[in-house]
């Protein structure tokens, strides 16, 4: 089979094949982590050496760019806003989309199939589309330069996908297991938080990082709805690097350096059930 990997014992074909793939393999990891190492190190240096000497090693390891970047420029109010907005965002979908899809999943009733199209249909329809309308409607709330706006719309951004996955999952989930726990005394509530939620664990990681990103990383509703720089979260806080004539190279490789490492850490941690999540079902 082509899919056996084991350069032992294989023929000549198959192992220049799969040398092949290796080389092919480490030249994409090569183009992927080296622009993160040459920003990681541009972060020591200064604006001049950036522009004259953009590929070499920093000459000396200072901690002056980050000190200015969380310090005087207020990148640390734009850290908490983002992990302020993006843990609140993610608890609430988690939340609500794993309760969705258990009553998409296990419960029969007129009209499961509409509400389970009505959610597919906000993964189709981008929230960007309808932003004159989503300003005027938070403008209507009150809600206009406050976290809970973008809170908001995080939710109905991340939900539709939540719902999509969680419900596939649960459905596979043997009905036999609920029925024993009813025997013991449980109710719809404990079913869903002590057997369901458990057994989808990897679906739950691979929806956080699904989600979690696209949250972290947006510009798009931060910028329109968080007019007080105090509120402001750190995409938005990265732009103030960018100049009319100029632009601060250094301090923003420095921010962009602080600014994925919540998402690195954060995949890191939950790397062994996402990658559960991502292959579930492919082996039978």
């Amino acid at each position: 089979m082509i899919t056996d990997f084991h350069y032992k014992g294989a023929s000549l074909a198959k192992r220049l094949f799969i040398t092949v793939m290796i080389v092919i393999m480490l030249i994409y990891v090569v183009l992927i982590l080296y622009p993160l190492f040459n920003m990681f190190t541009s972060s020591f240096k200064t604006n001049r050496d950036i522009l004259t000497t953009p590929f070499s090693l920093p000459t000396a390891f200072s901690l002056e760019n980050f000190k200015i970047v969380w310090v005087d420029k207020g990148f640390s109010q734009f850290f908490i806003n983002s992990i302020v907005v993006t843990v609140v965002a993610m608890a609430f979908v988690i939340l609500f989309g794993s309760m969705a899809a258990y009553g998409i999943s296990r419960y029969t009733y007129r009209g499961n199939t509409l509400v389970y199209m009505l959610f597919l249909s906000g993964i189709m329809l981008p929230l960007k589309a309808a932003i004159i309308p989503l300003f005027l409607l938070i403008k209507s709330l009150g809600l206009i330069n406050s976290r809970l706006s973008v809170i908001m719309i995080f939710m109905a951004m991340g939900l539709p996908s939540t719902v999509f996955i969680l419900s596939g999952f649960m459905k596979s989930i043997p009905v036999e297991l609920e029925y024993a726990a009813r025997i013991d005394g449980c109710n719809d509530f404990s079913i869903y938080r002590r057997i369901v939620m458990p057994m989808v664990a990897p679906a739950i990681a691979l929806v956080t990082i699904y989600n979690a990103v696209p949250i972290w990383n947006d510009f798009f509703f931060p910028l329109v709805f968080l007019q007080s720089n105090a509120l402001k979260t750190l995409p938005v806080g990265l732009s103030t690097f960018f100049g009319q004539h100029s632009t601060n190279w250094n301090l923003l490789f420095t921010g962009l350096s602080i600014a994925i490492l919540p998402m690195l850490v954060l995949y890191l941690f939950m790397s062994k059930y996402f990658i559960k999540g991502m292959t579930a079902g492919a082996v039978k």
